[in-house]
């Protein structure tokens, strides 16, 4: 069985998440999505709020026979991937930028702990702008985050900062 971790903070989850997930359900038999709980960063949602969405969106991608687990984990992601006998850490990669950083944390892995390969997929077109904090960022100035995060997700967002209405530009 094909194996791997997909370790965020998904604070909150945005559809080029949804992407990395659904084209790494072609390569894997079992993904397991895995939130990062650190108590040190000052998230818009708790971890519990993360893992909700996340179990309420999965559904809807179309991911064949892959199984989809969800999960949270503190600490380094490789001691949580062999504890888990995980060999493969997906990861997305948006731009050169993301590569630089994402390449650090790969030979790190790799230096920690040899067993555990990093696999990268590059951000569909679509999505390849998009993160968490920039979505965080554009909602709480008041504009429009459609497109970027599942309306389950804009509706939380909502929640928690009060909007009670679509924000626009105009």
């Amino acid at each position: 069985m094909r194996r791997a971790i997909f370790p965020g903070s998904f604070d909150p989850i945005t559809n080029g998440h949804l992407d990395i997930i659904a084209r790494g359900s072609k390569l894997f038999d079992e993904i397991v999505i895995a939130v990062l709980n650190n108590p040190e960063k000052n998230p818009m949602f708790t971890v519990e709020e993360r893992i909700d969405m996340l179990n309420k969106v999965l559904p809807a991608i179309e991911t064949g026979n892959c199984v989809l687990t969800v999960e949270d984990f503190q600490g380094l992601l490789v001691e949580y991937a062999i504890k888990r006998e995980i060999y493969a850490i997906l990861r997305g990669i948006r731009a050169v930028s993301d590569y630089e950083y994402e390449l650090q944390m790969a030979l790190m892995n790799r230096r920690l702990e040899p067993r555990v390969e990093t696999v990268f997929l590059m951000s569909g077109e679509a999505f390849s702008y998009i993160s968490s904090r920039l979505v965080k960022q554009v909602f709480g100035l008041g504009g429009t985050i459609d497109g970027f995060v599942p309306s389950l997700v804009e509706a939380k967002m909502r929640e928690k900062l009060g909007h009670t209405e679509r924000m626009k530009y105009g």
